[in-house]
């Protein structure tokens, strides 16, 4: 060690609560950018293993292929594992209403292809042969068909074809060229429902059929086939595809992958890392303010020992060396004990939140701290580099001081007695102690500048923050519930009028096919826990007089939207319309069951029930302005 490092240690040593004050400005710094880098990966990790559940954790997906192509790439070195399910066919959807989406489309499954591609069922099991079959709830919400378990399925089954080339989900319906493509060799199948589920994840929005699932029959091996590959290193999935592929149709699983960072989606991708870069940016910012007035302060009060240091040989360069140094000393303090205090502080904030994230999105997926040494060690760096940019800037300035301003300390304050001038409004504005201050502020604006900047820089990250946090709450309302729309518009800002207006404005828009528009509002409800289906009542403390408050969201739909709805349901118009109209509502939970699974569960153990409603204001219930209001429960699905 030499003497310059020797010197900067004795000088800490000696103004050891100046030191410590800086240790915890580094310590603070390096907490907030570990815990922010640390919360990122958490929160992708979670939305990965989110979109896993419901879309299936492979990447590639390869339609029409034949059963040896499928054993080729369970022995590729790149392939962690793969599943596959038979395509049996084609067949047409009688009376259904999409019509670009006028097919069934029966696929067979085998017990490894249920492990590996998620089914998430609504009601009823999943089939135990080839001759039943779970159908997906979408059939009656897109199709406007609706089967109900215990019903038969007959379906003449076949091949859907262009010409020669067999046409696979991912060649989308053409009704304008229909006459193009027929369904051939079709068999006439019966099939018992027995199930009903969510419509399956491995299923494009744009396929022509619903996919139908049942039990695949091992015996017919000439039957064409998809197959599913998960990867070891899922970001290379793309060059996976185009090197394997050849001919054959695949497709991608970018639902999963754009929380990767390894879809094509560019606009996400910079969402996924601008706002970490942003808040860190923030916070180094901030930091660098923080820390360097620190050092600042350090160096005035070393600034007659470097002086003399300068006059027998010191160089500008061992000078500035000596700050960074010290600038070390404190990171290798502060940094891991900031990385310690971040993660402690994370795991805390994540326990407390993880709640809400198991209401707004993912229920079986729990919300941890996720770890990774890279980035911890990232974001130390991160951690180190602010420091070096805080004590570098007053370090250079030092350098460059003359010996005599440095031995004198003149150049710390260089001020004219008519810059402290102050005038009479002034003075009797502020006050004695506020011309104290003033004047205090007046001697040297530099390092009041850097406080004023700090605290302004504290505010932005502050509402950066609050507005981030208020757009995911607005964003996760839209997450709930599966939608067909392509844009949505919502806001809480504009008066109605003028929504109204815009929305009549966006209708005329070129492109623009089919628009609705809703309102909805937040209302409470008080229900006897009689009311309450036994099992949503199951292990929960309570007795037949108790009554329970339960938040609902109320949705104001179009006229016109609404006809179509209640319609839909099957249920007479003239009950739900009108001032005494009833109430329509969708009441169900997921309740995990015996064996871990989700069940939707009826919330309510009535179809139709008195409420007494009351809506929320500032967030609170106003029950001096309910109303009680007939109520049909419904199954949608």
């Amino acid at each position: 060690m030499n003497i310059f490092n020797k010197i900067t240690l004795q000088s800490m040593k000696k103004n050891r609560t100046r030191t410590l004050v800086t240790i915890l400005g580094v310590l603070l710094s390096s907490a907030m950018i570990a815990a922010v880098a640390t919360f990122a990966l958490s929160l992708q990790h979670y939305m990965v293993k989110g979109a896993e559940q419901k879309y299936g954790g492979w990447q590639v997906a390869f339609q029409d292929t034949t059963p040896d192509f499928a054993k080729k790439q369970e022995t590729n070195t790149a392939v962690e594992k793969t599943a596959t399910f038979e395509d049996i066919g084609y067949g047409k959807l009688e009376g259904g209403k999409n019509p670009n989406k006028p097919y069934l489309f029966v696929a067979g499954f085998n017990q490894q292809t249920y492990g590996s591609l998620p089914i998430k069922l609504l009601s009823g099991r999943l089939p135990k042969s080839s001759e039943e079959v779970v159908i997906p709830a979408h059939i009656a919400a897109n199709g406007g068909v609706r089967y109900s378990i215990g019903d038969t399925l007959s379906i003449r089954l076949g091949e859907r074809k262009k010409g020669t080339r067999r046409l696979t989900q991912h060649d989308t319906y053409d009704q304008e060229k229909k006459d193009n493509e027929s369904l051939t060799d079709t068999t006439l199948r019966n099939f018992k429902v027995v199930g009903i589920c969510e419509r399956p994840g491995f299923e494009e929005k744009r396929a022509p059929g619903y996919t139908v699932i049942t039990l695949g029959n091992n015996a017919e091996k000439s039957d064409p086939i998809s197959l599913f590959v998960t990867l070891k290193h899922p970001r290379k999935a793309r060059s996976f595809a185009r090197n394997v592929a050849g001919n054959t149709p695949y497709t991608l699983n970018d639902e999963v992958l754009r929380f990767i960072g390894a879809s094509d989606d560019k606009v996400f991708n910079m969402l996924l890392y601008s706002i970490g870069v942003i808040l860190i940016a923030l916070i180094m910012v901030g930091s660098i303010f923080l820390i360097y007035n620190s050092f600042t302060i350090s160096l005035n009060e070393r600034m007659h020992q470097f002086g003399i240091l300068a006059s027998i040989g010191a160089t500008p360069k061992q000078l500035r060396n000596s700050v960074l140094f010290e600038g070390l000393c404190i990171g290798a303090v502060g940094i891991p004990l900031g990385t310690l205090v971040g993660l402690l502080s994370i795991q805390i904030v994540i326990t407390i939140v993880a709640k809400n994230f198991r209401n707004i999105l993912y229920a079986n997926i729990p919300l941890t701290v996720t770890l990774s040494v890279p980035i911890l060690l990232a974001a130390a760096a991160v951690s180190l580099i602010t420091i070096l940019i805080s004590a570098y800037i007053p370090a250079k300035k030092a350098a460059r001081t003359p010996v005599m301003e440095s031995i004198r300390q003149s150049n710390e304050v260089k001020i004219s007695p008519k810059d402290m001038k102050m005038n009479t409004f002034s003075e009797r504005l502020y006050g004695l102690e506020g011309m104290l201050a003033l004047k205090n502020f007046k001697r040297n604006k530099k390092r009041y500048r850097t406080i004023v900047l700090s605290l302004a820089l504290s505010v932005i990250l502050f509402v950066s923050a609050r507005s981030f946090a208020s757009n995911m709450q607005e964003s996760s309302k839209h997450m709930v519930a599966q939608s067909d729309y392509d844009i949505v518009l919502t806001s809480s800002e504009l008066p109605e009028q003028e929504l109204l207006h815009l929305y009549k404005k966006l209708q005329k828009v070129e492109g623009v096919t089919t628009s609705s528009y809703q309102a909805i509002g937040q209302y409470n409800s008080r229900v006897k826990a009689q009311d309450l289906s036994k099992a949503y009542l199951k292990g929960k403390d309570a007795t037949s007089e108790d009554s329970k408050e339960v938040p609902l969201d109320m949705q104001f739909l179009e006229d016109h939207a609404y006809a179509r709805f209640v319609k839909s349901l099957h249920l007479p118009i003239a009950d739900y319309t009108g001032s005494n109209g009833k109430l329509i509502a969708v009441a169900k939970q997921r309740i995990e069951g015996a064996e871990g699974e989700d069940t939707l569960t009826d919330l309510f153990s009535k179809k139709e029930l008195l409420l007494a409603i009351a809506p929320q204001i500032q967030g609170k219930p106003a029950w001096d302005q309910s109303q009680t209001v007939p109520v049909t429960f419904t199954d949608p699905y």
